[in-house]
């Protein structure tokens, strides 16, 4: 395979353009009057962006991108948190099965994006599952 495609639906391309160079931390190839498109070594990733003049919702359950260490992590994390955007982080998070650090910035239409690091295996798929039916969960909002 040469890349991953990702097509997504936006309504402000300009402002998208914006966010997605400081995330992807390159500028796209081609931009359009509708259209804008980066294209990715690392990861291999051809990535679109096509305006539409309404975005409902997050049409996806969210975007991620998986690092190989901790330190790549708490990397981006900086980067992207001087950028001006608010990571939201779950550290020694149970998650699809996997003990993770990770974090989640937001795109101007509402697409989750996530960067995470797996640290295990778990038998469980996210860390509710594992709560009593009276216990309060740590993390209700996590998990993939």
């Amino acid at each position: 395979m040469k890349y991953v495609h990702v097509g997504i639906n936006v309504t402000n391309l300009e402002a998208s353009i914006e966010f997605y160079q400081k995330v992807l931390g390159a500028s796209p190839v081609k931009v359009k009057d509708n259209y804008a498109k980066f294209l990715l070594d690392e990861p291999r990733l051809n990535f679109t962006l096509n305006i539409r003049d309404e975005v409902r919702g997050n049409q996806v359950n969210h975007f991620g991108f998986q690092v190989d260490t901790q330190e790549e992590i708490s990397s981006h994390k900086t980067r992207l948190e001087k950028e001006g955007f608010f990571a939201r982080e779950e550290m020694d998070t149970t998650c699809c099965y996997a003990v993770q650090d990770k974090f989640w910035v937001t795109d101007p239409d509402g697409n989750e994006w996530e960067f995470f690091y797996t640290k295990s295996d778990s038998e469980v798929h996210k860390i509710e599952d594992n709560v009593g039916p009276n216990e309060k969960s740590p993390s209700s909002n996590s998990c993939c």
